[in-house]
């Protein structure tokens, strides 16, 4: 597997990656170089620089996954990653104590008016009256977004003594008074009874412009503002003005619209404290997204669930129980696909056991993505699969079996005559086939499975044998499974390479078989 780091990532993060991964780092690529690049790799590390529009992914074949070493992902189209079967993910822990130690960085320079006062005493000038800052202590903070960035700014501030105030839509007034903070309904109350307003969002487009002239012109002339989250969020002209003409006190900012910003005429204004997007700058943010982005890629080339993914249709929270099953979950269903005579139109899956007890939508999935994987142009994925089963014609049905089973948990495929069941044996958690067309197996899912319907007669497991002795072909394992004696019977046997087809056929017409068939279940 080849990984591409296409924006500067850490030590830390290379590292990991290159323990398991052939690793090119290649930044700044233009985009050009990039869509002729990007084909070659099965997964790409981007930070807020490389943009993966759907040009890009377009030319992005065998991309399995988009890893954002941070928490934005508005330099990548999620929407095509997401058609594609591209699974992406950010790093959304990585850089929040970072982002809030930089806030109230920023805040307590910009209360102490400390820039101003440094370049003063740089320049040999001792003015102390001309430094007169403000306490926080028993000033109001407004926090615009209780996500976890907010959340920690809060948290410092309560420890100044700061009362709290929040707008946030998306959560509980009772989850708001845990965090000590009281929620607002209306983001211009809590503009007019805010000291200090700081704003941590997303940037959509219902967040972009949020705060306004309007919100500006209603805040106390005395009001500092705070916006360490995502440039835009902010008008920057009305702020301009609202600053050069003194509606509010002053603005901490570390982003913009535009970056670099070295013209903003913000950058230009005394009452302003600007940083260049610094929020995620320290060696621990950059280590956690580094390690956080190499740790999605390896779960994700290795079939997990990966717990950052933005575009997974469930919750990435599998139960312990269910974890180990969705390897086999996905082969079942390859296997279930290839041995159907015609498309499925309606399968149903049944969890029986203990596995009947736990949430098994991410299991489902799994085995979704083993049904329809086969023949389809593109990689099928957690994140496409249901959008490809629909494309198909595909309709899938679960169902919890509580009834006791002799195997401690079985999962089970249905589609007119085929049926399949599978289980996980021993301490490894071995995976075995239990069950086919309603015959008793009891045989290890090998790489390589071939199967045999024919009429039960002494003799037939001597026949096989021989031929694939004759081929070159080594059995691993067989099971001769049979409902009553010379009725109809059904042998599967795992062999360690594909069979000639010639052998195959040849094999068929000795033993009068109605069906013989070898699947490949390797990677």
């Amino acid at each position: 597997m080849r990984v591409l780091v296409a924006d500067p990532l850490s030590d830390a993060g290379v590292g990991e990656l290159a323990s398991h991964f052939d690793v090119d780092v290649r930044t700044g690529l233009p985009k050009d170089e990039l869509i002729d690049a990007i084909g070659d790799y099965d997964a790409v590390v981007v930070r807020s620089a490389t943009q993966l529009d759907a040009d890009v992914l377009a030319a992005a074949g065998r991309l399995k996954v988009i890893a954002r070493a941070g928490i934005g992902l508005d330099n990548v189209d999620v929407e095509t990653a997401t058609e594609r079967g591209i699974i992406v993910c950010n790093a959304p822990r990585s850089n929040v104590i970072s982002a809030a130690e930089h806030t109230i960085a920023l805040l307590l320079a910009l209360a102490r008016d400390v820039p101003r006062a440094h370049a003063h005493l740089s320049d040999g000038r001792w003015e102390r009256d001309a430094h007169k800052g403000v306490e926080l202590h028993n000033k109001t903070l407004g926090v615009v977004g209780l996500g976890r960035v907010g959340q920690l700014v809060a948290q410092r501030c309560l420890a100044f003594g700061m009362k709290l105030i929040a707008y946030d839509p998306f959560i509980t007034p009772d989850r708001a008074a845990r965090l000590g903070a009281t929620l607002i309904d209306d983001i211009d109350e809590l503009c007019r009874d805010a000291d200090v307003i700081t704003v941590h969002l997303p940037k959509t487009d219902g967040t972009v412009g949020l705060i306004g002239e309007e919100q500006l012109r209603i805040m106390k002339p005395t009001a500092l503002l705070m916006n360490t989250s995502r440039g835009g969020l902010v008008d920057e002209d009305a702020l301009h003005t609202a600053l050069a003409e003194g509606w509010i006190a002053g603005a901490g900012l570390d982003v913009f619209v535009e970056e670099p910003a070295t013209d903003s005429p913000l950058i230009k204004l005394d009452n302003a404290v600007v940083t260049p997007h610094l929020g995620a700058s320290t060696h621990e943010a950059q280590d956690r997204a580094g390690t956080t982005a190499a740790d999605d890629i390896r779960r994700a080339l290795d079939g997990e669930l990966v717990p950052n993914a933005v575009n997974l249709p469930v919750d990435a929270s599998v139960p312990a129980r269910v974890q180990p099953f969705l390897p086999l979950g996905e082969r079942l269903g390859r296997l279930f696909s290839a041995l159907s005579e015609t498309a499925p139109s309606d399968v149903r899956v049944e969890f029986q056991g203990k596995l009947a007890k736990e949430d098994t939508e991410a299991l489902t999935l799994s085995v979704l993505c083993g049904l329809v994987s086969d023949g389809w142009d593109e990689p099928v994925t957690f994140v496409n699969a249901t959008q490809v089963a629909e494309e198909r014609g595909l309709k899938l049905s679960t169902a919890d079996v509580h009834e006791p089973h002799e195997l401690v948990s079985l999962v089970r495929i249905t589609a007119g005559a085929l049926t399949l069941a599978a289980t996980l044996v021993g301490a490894t958690g071995q995976e075995r086939l239990v069950e086919a067309w309603g015959f008793d197996v009891d045989l290890h899912l090998t790489d390589h499975l071939l199967f045999l319907r024919y009429q039960d007669r002494p003799g037939v497991v001597g026949v096989v044998g021989r031929e694939l002795g004759d081929a070159d072909v080594n059995v691993a394992a067989m099971q001769v499974a049979r409902q009553e004696s010379e009725g109809d019977a059904l042998m599967v046997l795992g062999i360690d390479e594909p069979a000639p087809e010639g052998v195959l056929a040849d094999m068929a017409s000795t033993i009068g078989a109605n069906k013989v068939q070898q699947v490949a279940l390797g990677p």
